[in-house]
């Protein structure tokens, strides 16, 4: 066949792949699929596009929300926020404490890959229930696509599922072991904190099992995770270590199994996955692992990102809470204006993290301030980085006066004993910051008190320069002593929140074209 034409009058072959990449081409699906949000951005963000409160339900157990899905009942019933007004997709019978679900994750289908079963093309539910058992549900149905049982209850107690990369390897981690009272009491010792079972999704796989052991990783430990092939793990003096996740599941891997595989393990004769067996330990680490990097930081605080690498910590100690030091992971070199510090007077901290967005900046977030932050190369040194301001946003306190010294009418001069907090609920304080990927907009939360209510706007930003495009009320009082979840997704926003005596509201706002015959 005939050679496509150049691109735009490109030559160079790493800038052709690049526009591949991004979807560039014309006949390209990723071109009508970014010109169409740039479309819903633009028409969101008009004055006359309104955001309407469609749907409010209320909930006695947490509610939770993926993808155009909430979730209710410990995850028994599914309403899907899509349409017009949200519908049940499907309410299962209550079901016995024994099989309450601890924790889920939304799995969905690898693009331009070919699956074993039909049901794998879709969104499904990977849930963790109270007695051990992994299920894979439908997304739609709740029907049982998959289940495996992990361990036996006697030394297992599986509790929590996290990603290791993003809808490809699964982490499902136990609950710390402890023994009871009476067992430490008696000199009986606990070396086995936590179990790690590690499997590839999409077909669901099992990849292995490992223990992290006091022998092994020390007696301080205190948690453990694992993210995009690191072994992370934490320590009661602040410390934080790095092992290479991948290089451990090889060196120390004893035998291989599959799912549904016979086996015959220690003395135990069953088959992987099936009760009352479970998953071997078929993975032991007999020594420690190479270390990759450790830093020490107040309450583990850690975090890598940006590029070149960089990480931030607090430095250890209580009286350096709130000042962030952001270093080069290369040298451990603090970067030029790399102490961060907001300098605030507030109950709740202010908090700081690398941006979802990929573009190695930083956001910062106080309570009337949102900073973001960018790392570039020092001028006439091109190994050192600096932090330089990127932009900022500031929260709506023009009618603020906070002055320590009043006169009244009579003439009396009257001083404060006191002065405001920085997060005093009658001004506006930020209390949300997430970024929207598909529309490229960064959304705030600011939430101030009037009276007894709380009132909160939800406000989008352009992503790359910080301008305010959209301002959204939401309708209902905020109460800043209770948790609050706020996501927007594409058209839809979705406000979770808990109430007095554990009770939970969910309000479901919808994107529409205000009229003269609609005021809402």
């Amino acid at each position: 066949g005939r050679a496509a034409p150049l691109v735009c009058g490109v030559h160079n072959v790493c800038r052709l792949l690049t526009h591949r990449a991004h979807g560039f081409y014309a006949r390209d699906a990723g071109v009508a699929h970014r010109k169409n949000l740039g479309l819903l951005r633009k028409i969101m963000c008009q004055e006359s596009t309104k955001f309407k409160n469609v749907w409010t339900t209320h909930s006695a157990s947490p509610i939770a929300y993926e993808r155009g899905r909430i979730y209710m009942d410990n995850y028994q019933c599914c309403i899907s926020s899509i349409a017009q007004e949200p519908r049940i997709l499907y309410q299962k019978s209550k079901c016995a404490k024994s099989e309450k679900i601890e924790d889920a994750l939304l799995l969905e289908c690898p693009l331009g890959e070919m699956l074993p079963s039909p049901s794998d093309y879709k969104a499904s539910l990977i849930v963790l229930t109270v007695q051990n058992w992994l299920l894979r549900l439908s997304a739609d149905s709740g029907e049982v696509l998959e289940k495996v049982y992990l361990a036996g209850s006697c030394c297992k107690f599986f509790r929590y599922l996290s990603w290791d990369t993003p809808q490809e390897v699964m982490i499902v981690k136990s609950a710390q072991n402890k023994l009871p009272a009476a067992a430490r009491q008696a000199g009986i010792q606990q070396t086995v904190l936590f179990y790690l079972a590690v499997f590839q999704v999409l077909p669901l796989s099992f990849i292995g099992m490992l223990e992290i052991n006091k022998k092994i990783f020390g007696n301080s430990v205190t948690d453990v995770a694992v993210s995009n092939g690191i072994l992370i793990v934490m320590y009661s003096m602040g410390l934080v270590r790095l092992y290479n996740f991948k290089a451990i599941l090889e060196q120390f891997m004893e035998q291989p199994f599959d799912l549904g595989q016979e086996f015959n393990w220690n003395g135990q004769v069953g088959i992987v996955g099936k009760y009352p067996f479970g998953l071997p330990c078929n993975i032991k680490i007999t020594d420690t692992p190479p270390l990759l990097f450790e830093a020490s930081s107040l309450e583990n605080a850690f975090q890598i990102g940006g590029y070149p690498w960089h990480y931030i910590i607090t430095p250890n100690k209580k009286k350096h809470k709130g000042v962030f030091h952001i270093c080069s992971l290369k040298d451990n070199a603090l970067a030029k204006n790399g102490i961060q510090e907001m300098k605030c007077c507030s109950l709740e901290p202010d908090w700081i993290y690398f941006h979802p967005d990929m573009s190695g900046r930083i956001i910062h977030v106080g309570p009337n301030l949102i900073k973001v932050l960018k790392l570039k190369e020092v001028k006439n040194h091109a190994d050192q980085m600096e932090i330089a301001e990127d932009f900022t946003i500031v929260a709506n306190r023009e009618n603020c006066v906070n002055n320590s010294v009043t006169v009244t009418a009579s003439g009396r001069v009257v001083k404060k004993r006191f002065t405001s907090l920085d997060d005093d609920p009658e001004q506006e304080t930020f209390k949300i910051v997430d970024y929207e990927d598909e529309l490229d907009l960064l959304s705030t939360v600011a939430v101030t008190q009037i009276g007894a209510d709380g009132r909160a706007h939800l406000d989008f930003h352009c992503n790359e320069h910080g301008i305010l495009l959209k301002s959204i009320p939401l309708k209902e009082s905020w109460d800043v002593t209770y948790s609050h979840e706020v996501y927007f997704d594409k058209d839809l926003v979705l406000h979770i929140e808990q109430k007095p005596n554990r009770r939970f509201s969910c309000h479901v706002y919808q994107m529409v074209c205000d009229t003269a015959r609609d005021d809402d």
